[in-house]
């Protein structure tokens, strides 16, 4: 059967395998896809699902036009993959400190998500910092500090309305003299439009790129999932201003719209890195594209 499906939300839960969590996090997804073997395919159907999941219309054309040309809808999962693993970029290998941008609109989870970045590699037993190059809004570092605090990792900041950039040269400087691998920077939430905020953070690139050579190494854009494709406007102008490398989508638990990941992979081309499936600091899971999918397809 393939159809629109209703169902009670699942409790989330905070520990277990990726593709557990990460099916405790898709549950409102799910609630709108339900796809099985059928001798018949509801084409209206699936093609109405894909777009309440904000699989977005470029994927989910060409989803439709590859299961029309085999009759079936059992291929599904195949598509599916073939779409998410199709965009790749090559971060660089380069010796540490390896430094990593963060960006992204107000309000989509960047601070944490710097945090919960430097918890997961210290979890693998590697050194990291944080950068709170955030100095207009008020008590970013703070929070920053706070989250550093619960994963184990210094901050390096300035004080409030310091040039951003400086505090990204003291900061990949504090790495490289203390030799630390990974050093992950926290920028100010900007609108993609205001041309002055983007070229601030092509500034930092150079910034960085004077005390570490070809940083920042990753460039991460942080989206909100639960914008679903609304929110591709904005990446397509982050893209046109930086090398950007990934996308982490944060609130993944609370979206009907988990499909927007087969979007950005078809429509912008880029890899998603990471997901958000919750508040905690362990919330943050590394993007399998074979296990989102196990995980986005009910059963």
């Amino acid at each position: 059967m393939i159809g629109i499906r209703h169902s009670v939300a699942a409790t989330l839960v905070t520990s277990g395998s990726f593709r557990d969590r990460l099916r405790a996090g898709l549950v409102r997804t799910r609630e709108v896809l339900s796809f099985g073997p059928s001798e018949t395919p509801d084409w209206d159907a699936l093609e109405e699902s894909l777009v309440l999941a904000d699989v977005g219309i470029p994927a989910t054309t060409e989803i439709l036009e590859r299961l029309r040309g085999r009759g079936s809808a059992e291929g599904l999962r195949e598509e599916l993959l073939t779409i998410l693993n199709a965009p790749s970029t090559t971060a660089s290998l380069a010796a540490p400190p390896r430094v990593t941008m963060i960006v992204g609109v107000n309000g989509v989870g960047k601070t944490t998500t710097v945090a919960k970045l430097a918890g997961l590699v210290v979890g693998r037993g590697a050194s990291a910092i944080v950068v709170a190059a955030d100095t207009f809004r008020a008590a970013a570092q703070e929070q920053l500090a706070t989250w550093a605090k619960r994963v184990g990792v210094d901050v390096i900041g300035g004080s409030a309305g310091r040039d951003p950039a400086s505090v990204v040269h003291d900061g990949v400087q504090a790495g490289l003299a203390r030799g630390i691998d990974e050093v992950f920077v926290d920028t100010a939430g900007r609108l993609h439009t205001k041309q002055p905020l983007m070229d601030e953070l092509t500034k930092i690139e150079r910034v960085a790129s004077r005390v570490v050579p070809e940083a920042p190494h990753e460039t991460l854009l942080v989206m909100d999932a639960t914008v679903g494709s609304n929110g591709l406007m904005q990446a397509r102008q982050f893209a046109q201003s930086l090398k950007l490398t990934g996308i982490i989508l944060t609130k993944m638990d609370g979206t009907a719209k988990g499909g927007v990941v087969l979007a950005i992979a078809k429509e912008l081309e880029l890899p998603v890195r990471y997901v958000g499936v919750g508040e905690n600091a362990d919330d943050l899971l590394e993007f399998s594209a074979e296990e989102f999918v196990d995980a986005l397809i009910a059963e």
